[in-house]
């Protein structure tokens, strides 16, 4: 059974306090165009700007970024397995099934993307902005976040299954169907998600921050894991 939570309450509150997300804070260099060539496994992509590049059905295992920009471009099954993006910037990218299993994320700035089926699970993310767009089935299963935001995004049914958040932000934004289960949260702050909808694992929000709000909107479901009947 899914609940929809809608968001408020006042940050700061009494007994409420939780450490905020170190957001990235990306300064790219003057940057070299990426250019007609191919993604290479193993590559060395540094100071380059991917503008409009179709990646689709490229393969770049273990491939590192550092210091890029990716602007829409288009990632259709564009395969990164353990690729590592570093200080890099994507804008307006979109893709169904990319897959970016066990990479890592580190100082990134996601902005406006249109994603669905993304594959993240095992990834590790630290210092991680999305803002705005839309991903559709994001598959987080037993990924490492630290200092993620998600801001003014749609997320539709993501998958953070067995997946550890610490320091992470809700902001803003709508996430339908979220899947918790066997996650583990430390200084996750859900106080000004715009949306919440648990599909799954709402026995697992320990480490979590909600509003009083929120916490009316949840007590039927909670009451339900506990095996508490509620009657009039």
């Amino acid at each position: 059974m899914a609940r929809t939570v809608a968001g408020g309450g006042k940050r700061g509150a009494a007994g409420t306090e939780v450490r905020a997300a170190r957001r990235p804070a990306v300064r790219l260099p003057p940057l070299v165009p990426f250019g007609d060539r191919a993604l290479e496994p193993d590559g060395d992509y540094d100071g380059l700007e991917f503008r409009g590049t179709d990646l689709a059905g490229q393969a770049g295992a273990g491939a590192r970024f550092l210091d890029c920009a990716l602007t829409e471009c288009v990632l259709d099954g564009t395969s990164l397995p353990h690729a590592r993006l570093l200080d890099t910037v994507l804008t307006g990218v979109r893709g169904v099934g990319t897959g970016l299993a066990e990479a890592t994320l580190r100082d990134v700035e996601l902005a406006d993307a249109r994603l669905g089926g993304t594959q993240l699970h095992g990834a590790a993310l630290e210092r991680v902005l999305v803002r705005g767009g839309k991903i559709d089935f994001l598959n987080l299963r037993g990924a490492r976040l630290r200092d993620v935001v998600f801001e003014g995004c749609v997320l539709v049914e993501p998958d953070f299954a067995g997946a550890r958040l610490e320091r992470v932000e809700f902001v803003d934004c709508a996430v339908k169907g979220a899947d918790f289960s066997g996650v583990t949260l430390r200084d996750v702050d859900l106080r000004r998600v715009a949306a919440l909808d648990i599909a799954r694992g709402v026995d697992r929000l320990a480490g979590a921050v909600i509003s009083p709000v929120q916490l009316m909107d949840l007590a039927p479901l909670l009451a339900a894991e506990l095996g508490i009947r509620v009657v009039d």
